[in-house]
């Protein structure tokens, strides 16, 4: 099982600890930041979708375009734009830049940012149950080779084609979320790769057990999965921890400056949910899983770190990758610095140790 490695790329340079000072988007450290992810050792890198931020879809377009290898994991919210429209944007895209393109779907969300959106619907299992229907309908402008209708609750297409279809054959991967009920059924009918936050050991294999559940009732192959986490690296363990209490304080301290703040409307989604519950056995967990960030914002986002060498942190690696992880969706507190420091040794360090378990395993199943 081949290992993968996603970046995040932001507009601008902010995060948890550092204050944006340039505009919305800062196009010169944009461009940086995806360059050095390219170089870095990168295979993709996820834009994210907010109610306030500027379109991830062209966002991407300009990463794709600035860089020769990098793909993309481009985020879209079900029920704001035609799946029709999204599938034909989204194909297109892919086509010119050479089958580089993701599609990651992200339905549950706070739901008074949804609601910037204009959301009228307030219920999330109704609102995965749009998310099926959206999904059923863009599998369907990718493949169909005739026009196809489609009558449902929340879409109804008559003799919907579209001419453009997905670079590669196998058509464009889909990338689904959510730790509710209704999201792991979802998951189990479309998504070509399930993303969890980083949780717990015990709580991935709860969550991928499910998934694998869903997906066989529907007669489809495990998803691969994918594990969002924020490594914190130094030279040595002390140091590492360390750093992360800095960052703690950092993040603390700018809280109003910087708004990551717990949600103001309690913990919508069930993911942070499982983050706060997580938080509430302790600081670290497992190996060097460490809640505190999310604790302090309300598991609001990807908000969990590990903590330590990057030796270290490549053995926590290795143990997801043993629990079904194939893709590790990586990011820092400092978004380029941290990039450019994952590339130099965790990431290398990482794909060493996982080819080294295949080759074992191999030999001794022989």
């Amino acid at each position: 099982m081949s290992v993968e490695f996603i970046g995040f790329i932001t507009n601008n340079n902010s995060s948890e600890t550092i204050v944006r000072t340039g505009p919305v988007i800062d196009r010169p450290y944009l461009e940086t930041v995806a360059k050095a992810h390219e170089v870095a050792g990168f295979d993709r890198a996820l834009l994210a979708f907010h109610s306030t931020t500027p379109d991830c879809l062209q966002i991407g377009q300009h990463v794709l375009g600035i860089t020769d290898r990098l793909k993309v994991l481009i985020a879209q919210r079900p029920g704001f734009t035609a799946p029709t429209l999204i599938a034909r944007q989204l194909a297109t895209v892919d086509q010119l830049s050479g089958g580089r393109v993701a599609l990651h779907v992200i339905t549950g969300g706070n739901a008074a940012e949804l609601k910037q959106d204009g959301n009228t619907i307030d219920d999330k299992d109704e609102r995965y149950a749009r998310t099926d229907e959206f999904l059923d309908v863009v599998r369907a402008e990718w493949t169909s080779e005739k026009p196809f209708s489609y009558n449902g609750k929340y879409y109804r297409v008559e003799n919907g084609f579209s001419q453009v279809k997905p670079y590669h054959s196998a058509g464009i991967p889909i990338f689904v979320g959510g730790a509710s009920d209704a999201a792991i059924e979802v998951a189990g009918k479309h998504a070509d790769t399930f993303a969890l936050w980083g949780e717990s050991y015990a709580q991935v294999r709860d969550v991928t057990s499910r998934v694998r559940a869903a997906a066989a009732k529907h007669g489809r192959p495990t998803p691969r999965f994918s594990l969002s986490i924020r490594p914190i690296l130094a030279d040595t363990e002390e140091k590492a921890w360390a750093k992360a209490e800095e960052i703690l304080a950092r993040a603390t301290a700018l809280q109003d400056k910087t708004g990551y703040r717990k949600p103001a409307d309690g913990h919508a989604t069930a993911g942070a949910r499982r983050l706060l519950a997580l938080a509430e056995q302790g600081i670290r967990i497992d190996k060097r899983l460490w809640t505190e960030i999310a604790k302090l914002t309300g598991a609001n986002s990807n908000t969990t770190a590990l903590v330590g060498t990057p030796e270290q942190v490549a053995e926590v690696f290795g143990d997801y990758y043993d629990l079904g992880v194939s893709h590790f969706l990586i990011r820092g507190f400092d978004p380029l610095i941290d990039a450019i420091e994952y590339g130099r040794e965790l990431i290398p360090l990482t794909r060493k140790l996982i080819a080294e378990r295949d080759s074992s395993r191999g030999v001794a199943a022989e």
